[in-house]
């Protein structure tokens, strides 16, 4: 173990401007190029800054995994491209005592024209090592990333899966002090994920660091030994992963809680909103959601503009840690939603015999039309679950039943 940790980050901060990046004003040049000089008359304006990253700081130790979660704009990704030397700081400093190999986008490092074996010996060589030093790595690289039959072939001909393979495996198998990823596993299948937990495992076992940055809370459950919470920029906890997770979902309540109409973390190209979101359970139980019982969603749609489309609306599921449980959606029960010349309509999605287990559950709500995503909000609800009789067996259930219930059907083969 090193004396020194092996990231150091003190007071990091990142401001962005806002509006039409690279075209300012002539005052603007003027302010800017007094604030070099140090004339005083040169001030920037804060009402078209954005800050991305506000006075963070925390160390890392050698050897240590550390997962970073939050929601969509808090600031992760800002983070992990400080570090890894893509953008500059606004001020503040990140010290890093060893090579980076970073993995932060699809394909980010690879040039499409040359093929995937050209590839792997490009980035050996950004990452400073020498061709026989490479080559030694390429067989184990090339198993790894399962792209045998490709590995000749010009990457820009990969799918996003076998790019995800083949840059996960070049950045785990270079021996680098760092390894930085963010979320990009999530493209690749689930055996493939599993595979890139045990590599990062026996990454870190080696006595290598590495910064995990997940939605898939699971996951970070699973490999990081600690956690950064970062919300807007800030970092509002730090410890424990279990206690982060929880810090994390807590945090997202206030959030839930609000109308769909005021969430400004939303994206798509907004001729759709969602504007409600309701949760009706049984009727006879006093709309208490239980498992084996009604569940209804009702969700209320702003419509912004009209244009000549299907509607497809969903609600995504997922569980604590971020696993997704299932997809509720017109378009699997190719149901079409006709809407007439109202500004806005409702829709229900109907669950006669909900198959969750007792528990919170959060979901997202997704709308999509013929142009493409219309609206995506990322945790717009919980759904509380309480146990209800879903076998109709009149006990309760067992313990040991997992979170989703399936009908069935015992009896002797004659």
């Amino acid at each position: 173990m090193s004396e020194k940790p092996l990231i150091e980050v003190e007071k990091l901060s990142k401001n962005y401007r806002l509006g039409d990046i690279g075209i300012r004003t002539f005052w603007e040049d003027c302010q800017s190029f007094g604030k070099k000089l140090g004339l005083p008359f040169a001030f920037s304006s804060s009402s078209n800054q954005f800050t991305a990253l506000d006075q963070v700081s925390f160390n890392v130790n050698e050897g240590e995994v550390l997962g970073i979660i939050g929601s969509n704009g808090a600031g992760k990704s800002t983070l992990l491209k400080i570090l890894s030397r893509i953008t500059e700081p606004t001020s503040g400093k990140a010290n890093l005592r060893g090579r980076v190999c970073s993995l932060l986008e699809v394909g980010t490092g690879f040039h499409g024209d040359m093929t995937g074996r050209e590839n792997i010996f490009l980035n050996g060589s950004l990452y400073g090592l020498s061709r026989s030093e490479v080559k030694s790595h390429l067989d184990s690289i090339v198993d790894f990333a399962q792209i045998e039959n490709f590995l000749d072939t010009p990457v820009k001909r990969y799918s996003s899966g076998m790019y995800v393979r083949l840059a996960f495996a070049v950045s785990a198998h270079l021996e680098p002090e760092i390894l930085i990823i963010d979320e990009v596993l999530a493209v690749g299948d689930v055996d493939f994920q599993k595979k890139c937990l045990g590599k990062m495992k026996d990454v870190s076992q080696s006595g290598r660091t590495i910064l995990f940055v997940s939605h898939q809370l699971g996951m970070v459950r699973n490999l990081c030994t600690r956690a950064l919470h970062i919300s807007q920029g800030e970092i509002c906890f730090d410890g424990n992963t279990d206690q982060a997770i929880s810090h994390y979902l807590n945090a997202n309540k206030s959030i839930k809680a609000m109308a769909l109409s005021e969430r400004k973390d939303r994206t798509g190209a907004g001729n759709f909103r969602f504007e409600k979101v309701e949760l009706l359970g049984d009727p006879k139980n006093n709309n208490t959601i239980l498992s084996g019982r009604v569940l209804t969603i009702t969700l209320t749609i702003k419509i912004i503009k009209k244009i000549k489309s299907d509607l497809y609306v969903a609600v995504a599921i997922y569980d604590e840690w971020g696993t997704q449980l299932t997809d509720l959606s017109n378009q699997s029960t190719r149901q079409k939603l006709v809407f007439g010349p109202n500004t806005a309509i409702r829709v229900a999605c109907h669950v006669p015999r909900l198959p969750l287990k007792h528990g919170r559950y959060r979901f997202n709500c997704y709308m999509r039309s013929s142009l493409g995503t219309e609206d995506f909000i990322e945790n717009a609800g919980d759904i509380e679950v309480n146990d209800g009789d879903f076998f109709e067996t009149g006990h309760s259930l067992l313990d040991n039943q997992g979170c989703i219930l399936i009908d069935q059907n015992w009896h002797l083969i004659p």
